[in-house]
């Protein structure tokens, strides 16, 4: 296994594996084992972890006034929830949990509203630059992977909801 791709995929599956699968009616008809499901939980579990540095640097580094007090209390905060979106899309994800596409959801508008926010308050070129950047690069990018989570969780919820009925006799109205 000197592949870098192979070792990565060994370590997702084994991080996934590490998480049961939610006791939920769906997975009991059909569980997701695409690749897609099993490598978003752990990408979502490395991103909130590798936001908590940046949370800290931000409370730290941010004047606690700009031009309204606790300035840097409240990008801080803001980036505790989007750990909190990004954990909780990482546990529904590796759980195959009916909660995945609210959060992955959640934390798509999330990102969104981050990558509108550092480039309209950021006050010089670098600083510009940088959150442009930033944005294009990866909270845009994201995000779009947050809704394209959400919609094939989604869409799974409705055909574990054809095989229950399925299972029961009850058939799909046309």
């Amino acid at each position: 296994m000197n592949d870098p791709l192979e070792a990565l995929e060994t370590v997702a599956e084994h991080v996934d594996a590490s998480v049961p699968v939610a006791d939920e009616p769906g997975n009991a008809v059909l569980t997701d084992e695409r690749p897609l499901a099993r490598f978003t939980g752990p990408l979502f579990a490395l991103l909130s972890l590798l936001l908590l540095p940046w949370i800290v640097f931000i409370a730290l580094a941010l004047p606690s006034r700009q031009l309204s007090p606790n300035y840097d209390l409240a990008w801080a905060g803001f980036d505790v929830f989007l750990f909190v979106g990004l954990a909780a899309t990482a546990v529904f994800a590796m759980r195959r949990s009916l909660w995945l596409p609210i959060a992955a959801t959640a934390t798509a508008a999330m990102l969104i509203i981050d990558a509108w926010f550092d480039v309209l308050t950021s006050h010089n070129g670098r600083d510009l630059a940088f959150a442009i950047a930033f944005a294009a690069l990866v909270e845009l990018p994201l995000s779009a992977l947050c809704w394209f989570i959400a919609h094939r969780a989604q869409r799974l919820s409705e055909e574990r909801i054809e095989a229950l009925l399925a299972q029961r006799g009850w058939a799909r109205a046309a």
